[in-house]
């Protein structure tokens, strides 16, 4: 009889698909607990990317069930002096390791309770962090056990500021940097909407700027765009800037790809500078 079960368990990774350790995780779990639903929110983060794996999770946890479990096994080799851990925020429970990766998703909050999961894996052993240490976390925090189980309970973890922008009140100007480059090849900046009208007053104009271009408009979805322009040159890009899901700053190009998208098209890379000057 469980008590209290938890409805799914997510995966988020730097793995990869073309290997077996995935499906190695995923056999894990259904070999302790068959019926636990599994779902996928990435495997693709780039190596050890921490601010990518926040990215993500930040904007995909929450469109799951309340008390769901987000096992999050970027940058989890094992070390001795390693923590790992689970934390529990926002009616969610995410199981990582102590990289800083949890103040990087909530940069605004605190975890209402962190346990330091409690293992019996040492230098000599061969520990594969997912499946040696999370995953049996995991099953024990589906099947409705006390997480009093896991480990001590602990205060304080690593913390890592997530890339802010600044404002430059001489200048008039938001300086941010591109944190993120989707499927689609649109470059994703750390400037949010709400900076952005916070320094926006009245009729004032702006300009986007970043390497050798200028943008004078925000559209609001990439839609916008579609008019008399899109049936005279139904297969050209057309680049545009816009407030994502996120409500960050995104460089895009309407119908663009990994390969003719606003990040390959116009040398967009992570921590490359994007500016916002007002006039």
């Amino acid at each position: 009889n469980r008590k209290n079960t938890m409805s799914i368990i997510t995966l988020t990774t730097d793995l990869g698909t073309k290997d077996h350790k995935v499906a190695s995780i995923k056999g894990s779990i259904l070999s302790l607990e068959k019926n636990v639903p599994i779902v996928d929110i990435t495997h693709h983060i780039e190596p050890h990317d921490i601010i990518q794996t926040a990215y993500i999770v930040r904007n995909s946890y929450s469109h799951f069930p309340k008390r769901s479990i987000h096992m999050i096994a970027v940058d989890c080799f094992y070390h001795k002096d390693r923590k790992f851990l689970v934390l529990e925020a926002n009616g969610h429970y995410f199981i990582m390791p102590d990289n800083g990766l949890f103040s990087l998703i909530f940069p605004e909050i605190k975890p209402e309770k962190i346990y330091e999961i409690s293992h019996n894996a040492s230098d000599d052993d061969r520990v594969f962090t997912p499946i040696d240490i999370f995953v049996p976390v995991a099953v024990h925090l589906y099947k409705g056990n006390d997480t009093k189980l896991i480990g001590k309970q602990i205060k304080s973890i690593k913390e890592v500021v997530f890339p802010k922008p600044n404002y430059n009140e001489a200048q008039k100007m938001i300086a941010g940097e591109i944190v993120y480059i989707d499927h689609f090849g649109n470059a994703v900046s750390n400037i949010s909407k709400e900076i952005f009208e916070k320094h926006l007053s009245g009729n004032q104009n702006f300009k986007i700027k970043f390497r050798e271009c200028s943008m004078k408009n925000i559209v609001k979805k990439h839609t916008d765009i579609i008019t008399d322009w899109e049936k005279e040159n139904l297969f050209l890009a057309k680049e545009l800037a816009l407030f994502n899901e996120a409500d960050l700053l995104e460089i895009a190009m309407y119908k663009g790809s990994k390969t003719n998208g606003a990040a390959p098209l116009m040398g967009l890379n992570i921590g490359e500078k994007i500016y916002v000057e007002f006039s």
